[in-house]
């Protein structure tokens, strides 16, 4: 399955795959310490991360576990972050996640939420799942509003890579 929104597009942003020229607008992410504030455990350089980052979503694409789109904004043409679909082991269950990063510049403009939003419309559109999550640590309250916003409830409360996390998750809807 394609779980990648490829020319998807919401009314401010456009989503595409990563590409290898992204990385120089990306590495600024890395090189923010408010990126990595509500994630525990040992980091690499900026360059480090990042180059790890770009692995993981290509490795992604090559096994069909979805992955990160970048997320591009229309008037400018300028990449402002990452929004996707990813396949993910939660507490040794498959799930699927609607998962978010911005660049700092752009928090607080509801980027996040727009790219949120069409995440879930596909997702359930595509007819991917029954229900979807979010994994977000305890003390990341900006993405948890995200994911309230988007119409997610706390599941419950787990430990995911080292890190104490809530699960969102919505079902999809009924229709009749």
């Amino acid at each position: 399955m394609n779980y990648l929104l490829t020319n998807q597009q919401t009314e401010r942003l456009w989503f595409r795959e990563v590409q290898a020229e992204d990385y120089p607008g990306w590495l600024k992410f890395f090189e923010d310490p408010r990126t990595q504030q509500h994630w525990q455990g040992v980091f690499g350089t900026p360059e480090e991360e990042c180059t790890r980052w770009y692995e993981s979503q290509y490795a992604r694409y090559r096994e069909d576990r979805g992955g990160m789109n970048a997320l591009i904004k229309k008037d400018t043409g300028e990449l402002i972050g990452h929004a996707g679909l990813l396949v993910q082991q939660v507490d040794g269950v498959e799930e699927l996640e609607v998962a978010y990063s911005l660049l700092p510049e752009f928090w607080h403009q509801g980027f996040a939420t727009e790219a949120a939003r069409k995440c879930k419309a596909y997702a359930f559109e595509q007819a991917f799942a029954e229900s979807l999550i979010s994994i977000i640590t305890i003390s990341n309250l900006p993405s948890q509003q995200v994911a309230r916003r988007n119409g997610m409830e706390i599941e419950k409360q787990t430990v995911y890579k080292n890190n104490p996390v809530y699960i969102f998750r919505i079902f999809k809807p009924i229709i009749r």
